[in-house]
């Protein structure tokens, strides 16, 4: 092909696989919809999820919008001394696209919650049939939008100039994805912090001190705990990995220009492999199907992991020997690289992203070693289940960075630096399928919700087949987040090498006391970082303790509720009927609405200052280094993205990985007919505080981190022609 023949390619057909998984996630949005609700008292408790899930999303994107206008007008600015107007309108398309996909895919979540209730109501085949339908709509608009965003904006890009190779689009598409990883950390920030202090609050009052079961409806925080289950783990990680997603097309699209001859080949082949990963996910969701009795992990694993892996396995070597030249070189190289060695550095992401994934199941699922080892150390208290959690965490890093080291040195190898902005690709080639599983695992958690505070003691079977898909949930979070936090490393390293394109570095010299300056402030941000978001958890879980309290002691019906559970936990048999009188007084007398608002008011408010540090920091940082020391003046900067981009992946992967221990060895507890003395023993209580203090590691800040990393990476990118 050449070059006109590459660009009808990217104008004609890249935007329409978009297109196609957008599709698909209506498709899936429909048969969701179709589907039966329940009763009436189901579809009242679901309609105050979803109430409480988008009022939480309008304040969040209406303090987000402002940030956006103000780094709009910026780049606007910029980019009109710089000749390129396109920037500021790739930023707020990016943010928009990335908004847009978590207010779909939250929408969606919150309907399908409660039809999985009603469907596990019939059996377990068809819960996890409408659980997995619901994450999917998540999963594909996520990959949809993020490819057709990038495929307009190379059509716009084309349009306004003579082609690729006289009119250069990537500050255009970076710009983009600057859009879409700012509403990202936003998203990840706020959505962390809601869902945690809900959390807490429900757990530490209502399960530890009040004696309540999980979910009863009687507890005032249970509805913002349901709620904040959807803000965090579907809208939150609907844009942690639509940024990931975009960064690393991104990435590969910069260092494929560096190809010599052929730079228009070089730059279609992440946009390429991104289509072929959308086939494939498409093709893996039809595989996603279980028995009754059967472990639905092995349905997830099957569609996710095996059919879609393998189709994307063979979608590469296809797509790349038709795009790319048979040998190539870059510039400035004198290596000569091949079109297979291009695939295999492509493959050695997705090795390494499967592997992640099985490392961060046997850390953290409930039926391994590491989390039952935990709940053991629980039985002498809290003490001792933190001290295990710690240690498991520490131990967890080491596979992983061991996966990513051999990942990159493999991609390099064989393609140099693209191979490494290809590898970060390879993992998240099937986002799309792997979103899914991960959004599947919050619906499935509010299913079991809503079964419990509906249907109780009724229907005793519900409640036990949406545990089996919650528990499932658990461990496919944990393994989505582990993906994420690895494609984070590996695009943030690619983006750093797009960025020394940029700003002209050829090396950075460690002896050089500037980059060492950069890089001990870029090893310190994460910590910085995590340290203000977990104090936001802490205040913010603060006022949902104390206003869980207040209900409890001023609402005479809850109070009256609170007693009988502390006279049945000291060994005092309550009758039938004294109970049922209790329970029915209190129904309706939960303030829900308070502790909403609550969670709403504290994580949006506290989510700015961390947000707008992963913006400010290295702009700063680029100044100064241009001041200081004006004979290398990115040096500086360069070091604080490597320090930043090592430091944070360690802290990441520690943070998710213990948090998810922490989970899952409660789990292991509660399990079966209860293990280690099971609910409401003194073992109980202690795994019930390291997951708490686990909440904000796995849900809150490990996981916003890897956005903070490749955040940091997207802003030096945008605005190195500027500074430097």
């Amino acid at each position: 092909m050449d070059v006109s023949q590459y660009r009808e390619l990217s104008i004609y057909v890249i935007p329409v696989f978009g297109v196609l998984a957008l599709i698909f996630a209506f498709m899936k949005a429909s048969y969701v919809k179709s589907q039966p609700e329940g009763d009436a008292n189901m579809a009242t408790i679901a309609k105050y999820i979803n109430e409480g899930a988008m009022a939480f999303l309008k304040k969040e994107y209406s303090m987000i919008a402002i940030f956006v206008v103000v780094v709009a007008v910026a780049l606007a600015f910029l980019g009109s001394s710089q000749g390129n107007p396109l920037v500021f309108v790739a930023f707020i398309y990016g943010a928009v696209s990335s908004a847009t996909a978590g207010w779909i895919g939250m929408g969606i979540a919150t309907k399908a919650n409660v039809r999985t209730a009603q469907a596990a109501r019939t059996g377990l085949p068809k819960a996890l049939d409408v659980a997995f339908s619901g994450g999917t709509v998540m999963g594909m608009c996520v990959v949809g939008l993020g490819l057709l965003g990038i495929g307009v904006m190379m059509i716009i890009s084309e349009t306004m100039g003579p082609g690729l190779l006289v009119f250069d689009p990537m500050p255009t598409i970076s710009g983009f994805g600057l859009g879409a990883s700012s509403v990202a950390l936003f998203a990840r920030v706020g959505g962390g912090i809601y869902t945690k202090a809900a959390d807490v609050g429900a757990d530490l009052v209502g399960k530890v001190e009040a004696g309540i079961p999980e979910d009863d409806p009687r507890n005032p925080a249970v509805i913002a705990d349901l709620v904040g289950d959807n803000v965090g783990d579907v809208a939150g990680m609907g844009a942690d990995l639509f940024e990931s997603y975009v960064g690393s097309i991104i990435a590969a699209m910069v260092l494929g220009l560096t190809i010599e001859s052929h730079p228009y080949r070089g730059a279609m082949i992440g946009p390429i492999l991104a289509a072929v990963g959308i086939i494939a996910s498409i093709i893996g969701t039809f595989f996603v199907k279980t028995k009754e009795g059967a472990n639905p992990q092995k349905a997830l694993n099957l569609g996710s992991i095996w059919v879609s892996g393998t189709l994307m396995l063979i979608g590469t070597f296809a797509a790349i020997k038709v795009v790319m030249p048979d040998t190539f070189n870059f510039v400035g190289v004198d290596k000569i690289f091949t079109w297979y060695g291009t695939a295999i550095a492509t493959i050695a992401g997705l090795a390494a992203g499967i592997a992640i994934g099985t490392i961060t199941e046997f850390y953290t699922a409930e039926s391994k070693g590491p989390a039952q080892e935990i709940a053991k150390q629980s039985v002498t208290g809290a003490a001792t289940n933190i001290i295990a959690g710690l240690g498991t965490g520490m131990k967890s890093v080491a596979w992983p960075t061991v996966c990513l080291a051999v990942a990159i040195i493999v991609a390099f190898h064989f393609c140099g630096l693209l191979g490494i902005a290809l590898a970060g690709l390879g993992m998240l080639s099937t986002t799309g399928i792997i979103l899914a599983v991960d959004a599947y695992g919050p619906i499935a958690d509010n299913s079991g919700g809503i079964a419990e505070m509906c249907l109780g003691e009724k229907e005793p079977e519900v409640r036990k087949r949406t545990d089996k898909l919650d528990a499932v949930g658990n461990t496919t979070a944990a393994i989505g987040k582990g993906f994420a936090i690895g494609s984070a490393a590996l695009t943030a390293l690619a983006l750093f090498a797009a960025f020394t394109k940029v700003a002209k570095i050829d090396n950075i010299n460690i002896l050089n006391p500037f980059v060492t300056a950069g890089l001990l402030i870029g090893a310190m941000l994460p910590f910085l970082f995590a340290a203000m978001t977990m104090k936001a958890v802490g205040d913010a879980a603060f006022e949902m303790i104390e206003e869980v309290r207040r209900q409890f002691k001023s609402i005479p019906e809850l109070a009256a509720v609170l007693k009988i559970f502390k006279r049945e936990h000291e060994g005092e048999k309550i009758s039938d009927a004294e109970k049922d009188a209790a329970f029915r007084a209190a129904e309706g007398k939960p303030e829900y609405g308070k502790c909403v608002e609550i969670s709403t008011q504290a994580s949006v408010k506290r989510m700015i200052v961390p947000g707008v540090m992963a913006v400010v920091v290295p702009i700063a940082i680029g100044i100064i280094g241009k001041i200081v020391n004006p004979e290398t003046p990115a040096a500086m900067l360069g070091g604080l993205l490597a320090g930043v981009t090592s430091s944070g992946v360690m802290m990441a992967i520690f943070m998710a990985n213990t948090g998810g221990a922490w989970d899952n060895a409660k789990k292991f507890i509660e399990a079966g007919g209860g293990n280690l003395g099971g609910k409401g023993s003194d073992a109980h209580k202690a795994a019930v505080v390291g997951d708490t203090v686990g909440d904000p590691f796995k849900d809150t800040s490990g996981p916003a981190l890897n956005i903070l990393i490749k955040l940091m990476s997207l802003v030096s990118l945008v605005f190195a022609p500027f500074i430097f």
